[in-house]
């Protein structure tokens, strides 16, 4: 799929994986929404790339704001062909030593951003990317999905739940819209505010967004990002040494 001279949505865009892909993403000739909830992000993404951006507030967390936001996106952007679902958050949480009342709305929040919005933009907007000759959804997953770790178990679930949300909307729209690409990019650790002081071995938001482009270039219904590519191997031959190595690393 060609990205030159479309119109490409951007969740997130304003830190890490979504400022790298709106960076790129102009590079190539797109125009891109920027979609984010910091002003000041928005503000700097509007004055570094110009007439190549609307940088649009949205809090992801609040479903009636997606609601609205998605109705009403195509009037504005009537060219818009390709959704790139890339914001996320994530809470680490130990159920033993909390009480449950005191992170219910935090975790609510963690669901709202990874899931919820997820599903709302994709299938909200999907009547509008049928109208068009090409188009694209490519919802940002994890290789948690796949492999889930103690710490982040509400991150992890989101995200396997993307994962499957994914693949069959993938699946509908092979059957009844193939002009609509649904793909997934399954993401390593990157190094990211939100990844802050956990890990090794990270890979920067560049060298991620460049994959995820060239995987929407390349038409890859998934898209494994650095060491994520390991994982289907792996899961396929030894999936009790894939579940180890993040349960206790």
């Amino acid at each position: 799929m060609k990205l030159t001279g479309t119109t490409v949505l951007v969740t997130g865009a304003t830190r890490g994986v979504g400022r790298a892909l709106t960076r790129q993403l102009t590079q190539l000739g797109a125009h891109v929404v920027a979609v984010g909830r910091d002003p000041g992000g928005l503000a700097a993404l509007a004055d570094a790339h110009g007439d190549r951006v609307s940088a649009e507030a949205l809090d992801l967390a609040d479903p009636d704001a997606v609601d609205a936001y998605t109705d009403a996106l195509p009037d504005r952007h009537p060219g818009l062909s390709v959704v790139i679902n890339n914001a996320g958050v994530q809470h680490l949480s130990d159920f033993l030593t909390t009480e449950p009342r005191d992170v219910r709305p935090v975790l609510r929040r963690e669901l709202a951003v990874n899931l919820d919005a997820v599903i709302t933009l994709s299938t909200g907007l999907l009547p509008h990317l049928r109208k068009q000759p090409s188009a694209a959804i490519v919802n940002i997953s994890s290789g948690l999905a796949i492999v889930p770790k103690p710490s982040a178990p509400v991150y992890c679930a989101a995200k396997a739940a993307v994962r499957a949300f994914t693949r069959s909307l993938r699946y509908q729209c092979e059957d009844g819209a193939p002009q609509v690409r649904v793909m997934e990019a399954i993401l390593p650790l990157v190094d990211t505010d939100m990844t802050a002081g956990r890990g090794r071995g990270k890979i920067s938001p560049a060298e991620t967004a460049r994959a995820v482009i060239g995987g929407i270039h390349r038409d890859r219904p998934e898209i494994y990002v650095g060491k994520a590519r390991f994982l289907p191997a792996l899961m396929r031959v030894a999936p009790s040494l894939g579940y180890r190595s993040l349960r206790h690393g």
